[in-house]
């Protein structure tokens, strides 16, 4: 019993000396180095037209004449960093990366893409209180995971009233990981069914925006949205918590507009 005692109040203590945990959203502070952000692209620095950052690129994101990048087809990999001779293109610590559109997405600057919010009469139904399912559709699970880390103490998703249900028949839209594999896709359309109108549904990651590196095989129905309608696109490869967040926040008009 005085060992149990004993633990107990090791643990409240450390917990005490760790503080607050939970990240202001929007960020207070400069996210760390390594973290890759948004693609920049400056045109002006793009002299050779070599094309070396396009033949890099092992999803053909990247195409030339002009520079432009696809963040749907980006798994932020830098290999096109590396590879042009120019520097014309950086990535930086900027985690708004989610588009309403797939062809916003496709950026030839310093652009960011456009999250269009949901019509007046949708956000005051779900502004509040967002109840989604997640459909991994053949991922690799690190998008899950990213979404998962959605709901600990440093991200702490229900504070801002969004939350991952268990039954499609409970939740206000669907959260898609993953190409969408042919033996899904049956799977994906009567979860999508099963969801009550109206409802969103959120493709994560570059495989449910387009395939990702499994674009084009026989066993993948190259995304998402080759199957149902999609509201909302979040780039990544997997995407940060703070990129899935700031999408989810955009769309329900939560933020200030870009």
């Amino acid at each position: 019993m005085p060992d149990t005692i004993s633990n107990m109040w090791t643990i409240i203590k450390n917990r005490l000396q760790q503080g607050y945990r939970t990240q202001a959203f929007p960020p207070r502070e400069p996210l760390p180095v390594p973290f890759r952000g948004r693609p920049v692209i400056d045109p002006a620095r793009c002299q050779s037209g070599c094309q070396a950052c396009a033949n890099a690129c092992p999803t053909h994101a990247l195409t030339t004449h002009p520079l432009t990048i696809d963040l749907g087809r980006c798994l932020f990999c830098q290999d096109c960093v590396a590879a042009c001779p120019d520097g014309a293109i950086t990535y930086s610590q900027d985690y708004r990366l989610a588009a309403s559109r797939r062809e916003d997405l496709r950026l030839r600057d310093a652009e960011i893409p456009k999250v269009h919010r949901l019509e007046e009469q949708m956000r005051t139904l779900f502004g509040r209180s967002l109840k989604l399912r997640a459909v991994c559709a053949g991922s690799c699970n690190g998008c899950d995971l990213e979404l998962q880390a959605l709901n600990n103490v440093v991200f702490d998703l229900s504070r801002f009233g969004i939350q991952c249900v268990a039954s499609p028949r409970h939740a206000d839209g669907l959260i898609i990981t993953g190409p969408v594999t042919t033996r899904m896709r049956l799977a994906l359309e009567k979860t999508f069914a099963a969801v009550p109108d109206p409802k969103i549904v959120i493709a994560i990651g570059a495989c449910a925006i387009n395939g990702g590196p499994f674009e084009g095989s026989p066993a993948v129905c190259n995304g998402a949205d080759a199957v149902i309608p999609v509201d909302l696109y979040i780039p990544g490869c997997p995407p940060h918590p703070l990129t899935i967040l700031d999408g989810f926040l955009r769309l329900l008009g939560r933020l200030k507009d870009r």
